[in-house]
């Protein structure tokens, strides 16, 4: 299929410029001012609308199997709610029981994703170690493409990987040329406050972000930026919700640490008066963990995003309905942890960041697309507009608005932590490599469309890194 985007400004992290763009294929095939439209071709008018790259959500949580229950997103509802807000490629998480050989939770979560409507890739969890799992390490890298690997210092007696088990990973993520993640909570302490909290009679969500307070995470990223430096691998920080986690990349990065962080457009925007709510359900409705903090926290996510402390925007996607929530009626601990935002944060970064000049246009791609595109090896494939990439575009009305509400979103889920709120800035039309999948409110998303995307290692940095540890 042949398409002719017309008369749009191309916005890219590091160019705004006016030209036409040709897609053929499913790649972008031509870009310059008047294009000549080949016969047969489709022609869409982008007239007064910036023309950029397709959204990259990092960190996605499709049909997961948690907490006694299953995420009530699949992946196919999931991606084609992506493509309704801009978002044209996800990596979700494989995540083993302790215990379960790797490779199997991979091809598990592989068939799941066999029904996606745009394109995915996958971080794989260390939940566990022995032999096996370091050589699973080593077959997921150089055959399957993956180039990350997931260590929850959280979830006591679940899936909280020990510093032991850190250790072994990391170590063997740099001999892989891999990246280790964390998701940054000191678990011992969250499950001991959880205990205390229950123990004194604090039942309800208003106990959850109690036992889970901003020093866990400023420990926990702490603790992991020096595993990282002392073994001499990079590290990227999942979900930074807090000034303390900002405040240990900003030190690690100042003396040349190679780190990341990604932080949530929920955490730059709730606080955590929402786990008062009256409504048990509304209130069980925002419990994800790391949870909504109180809004200091939010001024030094932003700035951390302006600083270049934290570089991606994610969601943490991962859908629980209020059935679901309902099995920690009596006990806050119980409650599935996860909320939705997959379709709303190409929006809602846009009004509240470019909107209010706490970021540029450009600064809105990187943070979107293109800095996980490259953090994660895939770029200039994906997050960019350029001869060659994959035609996954957003053609985007910086003027038109819409109202965020469960009762119109795409999103699997009976709830919506921005219920309500109007944003300036959405998608009016979505291509996933060069296919329209969202036209002015008309989803046209289709089943089992989506590819597989292999991120491959990165060997130059990564020996260059290992050779300064010696």
């Amino acid at each position: 299929m042949t398409i002719l985007i017309r008369g749009g400004t191309i916005l890219t992290a590091d160019q705004t410029y006016r030209a036409d763009v040709l897609c053929e294929n499913g790649k972008i095939a031509e870009i310059g001012e008047n294009l000549e439209a080949p016969t047969g071709c489709e022609i869409i008018d982008a007239g007064g609308q910036y023309v950029m790259p397709g959204g990259i959500d990092p960190h996605t949580h499709m049909e997961l199997p948690f907490m006694g229950t299953v995420a009530s997103e699949s992946f196919y509802t999931g991606t084609a709610a992506a493509l309704a807000g801009g978002t044209t490629s996800i990596i979700d998480f494989v995540i083993p029981d302790p215990g379960q050989n790797i490779m199997d939770a991979y091809k598990t979560w592989r068939g799941w994703a066999e029904k996606s409507a745009a394109d995915y890739g996958f971080h794989v969890a260390i939940t566990w170690w022995d032999e096996s799992v370091r050589e699973d390490m080593g077959t997921l890298v150089r055959e399957e493409g993956i180039n990350t690997f997931k260590h929850f210092m959280a979830y006591k007696g679940a899936i909280m990987a020990t510093d032991e088990i850190m250790y072994n990973s990391f170590s063997r993520a740099l001999e892989l040329g891999a990246m280790p993640t964390v998701h940054a909570e000191n678990g011992e302490l969250v499950y001991q406050l959880q205990k205390k909290l229950m123990d004194e009679g604090m039942t309800g969500p208003e106990a959850h972000p109690l036992s889970r307070p901003p020093a866990a995470e400023g420990e926990a990223a702490n603790r992991a930026l020096h595993f990282a430096e002392t073994i001499g691998v990079p590290l990227y920080i999942v979900h930074v919700s807090t000034s303390e986690a900002v405040e240990e990349l900003k030190r690690a990065r100042a003396q040349g640490q190679r780190c990341y962080g990604e932080v949530l457009a929920g955490h730059l925007l709730i606080d955590e008066s929402v786990y008062n709510d009256p409504d048990w359900d509304k209130a069980a409705a925002h419990v994800m963990s790391p949870p909504f903090r109180a809004k200091e926290h939010q001024e030094a996510l932003w700035k951390g995003l302006q600083g270049g402390a934290l570089q991606t925007t994610a969601t943490d996607h991962c859908c629980f309905c209020a059935d679901q929530k309902a099995a920690g009626k009596e006990n806050f601990t119980l409650i599935p942890n996860g909320t939705a935002g997959v379709e709303d944060r190409m929006s809602v970064l846009w009004h509240h960041g470019v909107g209010t000049g706490r970021l540029t246009p450009n600064e809105f791609v990187a943070a979107t697309s293109t800095n996980a595109a490259k953090i994660f090896n895939i770029y200039p494939r994906k997050g960019s507009i350029s001869v060659g990439a994959d035609a996954d575009i957003v053609i985007w009305d910086a003027e038109a608005t819409r109202t965020i509400s469960a009762k119109t979103h795409h999103q699997n889920i009976d709830t919506n932590i921005f219920e309500g709120m109007q944003v300036k800035g959405i998608a009016t039309h979505t291509f996933s490599r060069g296919a329209l999948a969202w036209k002015d409110g008309d989803l046209r998303a289709v089943e089992g469309s989506g590819q597989y995307v292999k991120r491959p290692a990165f060997p130059a940095s990564f020996d260059a890194l290992a050779k300064q540890r010696r």
